[in-house]
């Protein structure tokens, strides 16, 4: 099969798994990928619905609903162009079609179309992913309280040693779907789902929760809880602790007691921090900006709320590097992140964000990593903190170890919202390695995972120089300048406080990519 298709206004580069609509990435899966790959393959002739099946889902028994699903999203993706949905015609009983404009293929290649997440094998630990819970007090703006329940559970859980725990960032891309938890088993390669249900009303609460074991799909254990809101912490313990001891009844007190942990007295603290994630969690200037005035409030509340202060260090460094790489952001970075750790000796997430922050913005790379290896200790499941150690190790010239650190993350968290910075930890140690081919693979899926993120493009653009395809390296440096204008590669790389080697490795790169300097 080719490296590449293109048809119309539209590339799919079949060997990294993304589809560009001209020079941006569209927001396709990778089974429908799959099969787009396929049916451009064999343009103009029908592709039967077994070679299809085969192709996105190997070795896998599945209902034909879901080869529909996939269909109508690659439509809804190729109608962005006039017409595109009816460029895959249906045949019916017998397959699909692809019958739009001519398709030109470059050379051919030896690897597989795309890697699914389907192909994931179960740890050695026992392991488990949380889904959303479903939200049952029929006003929507009470998702995010539900959304903080499930989050806190999550947190308890990833502080048993012997459990792997998949992180809220993969398993909340299923919030609002129908789904099958044997399939969510395979998709996420765990043994184990957990699932539920909150129905919040004034100060009263009823939490239902089920343990169901995804290799057949039997319920473990289920349970509903009357509450108080005001219970709400030791709720969460407590339906922590009921699911470790589905999985291993004979689980040691001292296991038990170490899904229980510090948290704020102010309720109030609590709920703004919860409303304030889901900016933090954009790394988007205006969002962050948001977020700090709820964090500010909380912090205000409760000085010493260390998961408050973790998100305002991270939301500083966003407007440092994001936002004109101003002295005051850097040392309000630095700042909340050293109350973090003063009060945070027992929050991994926020040991996490306060190691990054001292890493990137106060290029103490030691402290860093104390606070990132502290954070382990506690919760070695924390996916977000192998993500970001590894871009402090990537942007330290640390390759393989960056490289280490970002896949662990990544399987830890295999859908994750972060993704775009683990990749982007792989693309600069490969390029700094002289591996440009796997640098613009990873580059390109940092994109694909974050196409409003300037240094996804930073990185593509200099695999794609090193390559020598110039033009699309351009293509992808001017990408770099329409989203961060200000954008010159030796103030970043200062600012980062990028290894010798690779600020010289890259700054070449970029340079022949046409971005100043």
């Amino acid at each position: 099969m080719a490296k590449s298709f293109s048809f119309g206004p539209f590339r799919l580069d079949v060997e990294a798994g993304i589809l560009f609509r001209g020079a941006e990435p569209v927001a396709l899966g990778q089974r429908a990928v799959a099969l787009l790959a396929i049916l451009l393959k064999q343009a103009g002739s029908p592709v039967a619905k077994d070679a299809l099946v085969e192709a996105a889902w190997p070795g896998q028994a599945i209902e034909d609903s879901n080869l529909t699903v996939q269909i109508a999203a690659m439509r809804r993706v190729l109608d962005a162009q006039a017409g595109g949905a009816a460029w895959i015609e249906t045949l019916p009983r017998r397959g699909y079609r692809y019958v739009g404009p001519s398709v030109v293929g470059d050379e051919p290649y030896s690897a597989p179309v795309v890697t699914t997440a389907a192909g994931l094998q179960l740890p050695e630990k026992p392991s488990v992913a949380v889904l959303p819970f479903q939200n049952l007090s029929g006003d929507p703006d009470q998702d995010y309280f539900a959304d903080g329940m499930v989050d806190d559970i999550i947190t308890g859980l990833a502080r048993i040693k012997w459990l792997f725990v998949i992180a809220r960032n993969s398993t909340f891309t299923y919030k609002g779907r129908a789904v099958d938890v044997r399939q969510v088993g395979r998709e996420l390669g765990v043994r184990y789902v957990l699932e539920g249900s909150v129905r919040k009303m004034g100060n009263s609460l009823r939490v239902t929760a089920q343990m169901i074991d995804a290799s057949n799909g039997a319920h473990i254990w289920a349970e509903r809880y009357d509450r108080s809101s005001d219970d709400i912490f030791a709720l969460q313990d407590e339906i922590a602790v009921s699911a470790v001891g589905a999985i291993a009844p004979s689980l040691r007190r001292a296991e038990i007691d170490r899904v229980k942990r510090q948290r704020t007295d102010s309720l109030d603290a609590y709920d703004l921090v919860l409303r304030a994630q889901l900016d933090v969690d954009s790394g988007m200037p205006a969002q962050v900006t948001r977020a700090l005035v709820l964090l500010d409030q909380a912090i205000a509340l409760d000085p010493a709320y260390s998961l408050a202060h973790g998100n305002a260090a991270m939301c500083h460094h966003c407007l440092f590097l994001r936002a004109g790489l101003q002295e005051t952001s850097r040392a309000a970075s630095i700042r909340h992140a050293r109350a973090a750790i003063l009060h945070g000796q027992d929050d991994a997430a926020a040991l996490t964000l306060a190691g990054f922050s001292l890493g990137m913005d106060g290029h103490d790379r030691g402290a860093a990593f104390t606070a990132m290896e502290t954070a382990l200790a506690l919760s070695p499941s924390s996916a977000l903190t192998y993500i970001l150690g590894g871009v402090m190790l990537g942007w330290g010239g640390e390759a393989e170890r960056a490289i280490e650190w970002s896949e662990r993350g990544m399987r830890l968290s295999p859908l994750d919202s972060w993704a775009f910075a683990a990749f982007d930890a792989q693309a600069m140690s490969h390029l700094l390695r002289g591996r440009y081919h796997e640098a613009c693979q990873a580059a390109y899926r940092s994109v694909q995972a974050n196409p409003a993120h300037s240094i996804t493009y930073v990185q593509l653009a200099a695999a794609l120089a090193r390559l020598g395809r110039l033009e699309e390296a351009r293509a992808a440096a001017a990408r770099v300048l329409e989203l961060h204008p200000t954008f010159r590669y030796s103030r970043q790389f200062k600012a980062v406080n990028c290894a010798p080697a690779l600020a010289e490795t890259l700054g070449d790169a970029l340079r022949a990519a046409g971005l100043p300097e």
